[in-house]
Formats: structure tokens, C-alpha cells, sequence
């Protein structure tokens, strides 16, 4: 029997697991360390009651996943922040219904 695919509410949700889930299947960390810091981000962001995998649990996961790339010096957090200004700019000035793009 195969498992379930995972539904997500956001098209940024899919993408955010399905890069972690890649980084960890191509040997850039192990699972279980993974986990163990999720879970920690959970606890500080006070998400503690059930969660429906909507922003508030993606939003932990990927400051997580940000938060453990800049540790190893995978994508350092300048790098990231300048990228996630870039990709805001490039959003405020394209016409809407038109693609977005660096």
C-alpha cells in the first residue's frame, strides 16, 4: 500500500518541504536532526496546539530550514535576505497576471 501524497494549502508549502526533503535525501542532513530542530522552532514559536499545515506551521518550517542552511554556511543569511528582497521587488513591479521573475 503507498502512502498518501501530502496536500498542502500553498504552493509555497509543497515547495518548501519538497526542498528540504530533497536536501535531506541528497545527504545534507539527517532527518532526525531535522526533526529535532523543527520541533524546537515549534516550541519557540509557540505552536504548540494542533496545526493544520497552514502558514503558521510553514512559516516555522521554513525558518527552520533557513536558520539550519545559514548554521552551515549553505545559504548564509545575507545571501537569503538579499534574494528575498530581490523576489519582493520583482513582485511589486510585475503587472498582475504577469510571471515573476529575477
Amino acid at each position: 500500500m503507498n502512502a498518501p501524497e501530502p496536500v498542502f494549502e500553498a504552493p509555497w508549502h509543497a515547495q518548501v518541504f519538497a526542498l528540504t526533503v530533497h536536501l535531506n535525501e541528497a545527504g545534507h542532513f539527517a532527518w532526525s536532526d531535522w526533526a529535532t530542530r523543527f520541533g524546537a522552532t515549534l516550541k519557540r514559536h509557540g505552536l504548540s496546539k494542533d496545526l493544520n499545515g497552514g502558514d503558521d506551521y510553514f512559516t516555522a518550517w521554513l525558518d527552520t530550514l533557513e536558520t539550519y542552511l545559514a548554521e552551515t554556511g549553505s545559504a548564509p543569511t545575507d545571501d537569503v535576505n538579499k534574494t528575498r528582497d530581490a523576489w519582493a521587488q520583482a513582485y511589486l513591479s510585475t503587472p498582475h497576471g504577469a510571471p515573476v521573475s529575477l
